[in-house]
């Protein structure tokens, strides 16, 4: 299964649902991934300047499996009981330079959670959760080109009710 958590603006609970959907199905066996795009003097992560671009100017982007619990969101994905944890980062509008890699990592994943709107040019999960806080004033790019493909629209006090439908489509059967 691949589930997709995005979202309209930065702390507004993404990687909190993503935390949520590991701890709630810990059998699935999750392997998680935080995309954060950078550059143009933004960064989708720390909201400006940041020190998200590889080491090597070179490299379009940069994959790193987090191995130990801290306070960043791919080590509180490992804190809720992921099983493998990554932070895919590229230069804004280069996502694509990254897939490869990405997809290598999915193919080795019982299940997948991705923190991402990006991503959704891309892949086609089993599930997109959107969270979404209509009072913010800031409503990144991304999350308004990917709004139309939401299964489902998330309020930050609503994250229990999106945990639920995950739960509910890994209990499904498959053919």
């Amino acid at each position: 299964m691949i589930v997709v958590v995005g979202g309209n603006t930065r702390n507004i609970g993404k990687t909190t649902l993503v935390c949520d959907i590991i701890r709630a199905l810990p059998e699935m066996n999750w392997t998680a991934v935080k995309i954060t795009q950078y550059g143009h003097s933004a960064c989708a992560h720390e909201g400006g300047d940041c020190g998200c671009a590889p080491a090597d100017p070179a490299c379009p982007y940069a994959l790193d499996e987090q191995t130990a619990v801290d306070s960043t969101d791919t080590g509180r994905y490992l804190e809720a009981g992921a099983r493998h944890s990554f932070w895919l980062r590229t230069r804004a509008g280069l996502l694509a330079e990254g897939l490869p890699a990405l997809r290598e990592v999915m193919s080795r994943a019982a299940n997948v959670v991705i923190e991402s709107n990006s991503v959704m040019q891309f892949i086609q999960p089993d599930l997109y959760l959107a969270v979404v806080d209509r009072s913010s004033g800031d409503f990144k790019l991304s999350a308004q080109k990917a709004l139309t493909l939401a299964d489902q629209l998330v309020s930050p006090n609503q994250l229990p009710q999106a945990v639920a439908r995950v739960r509910e489509l890994a209990a499904r059967p498959t053919a």
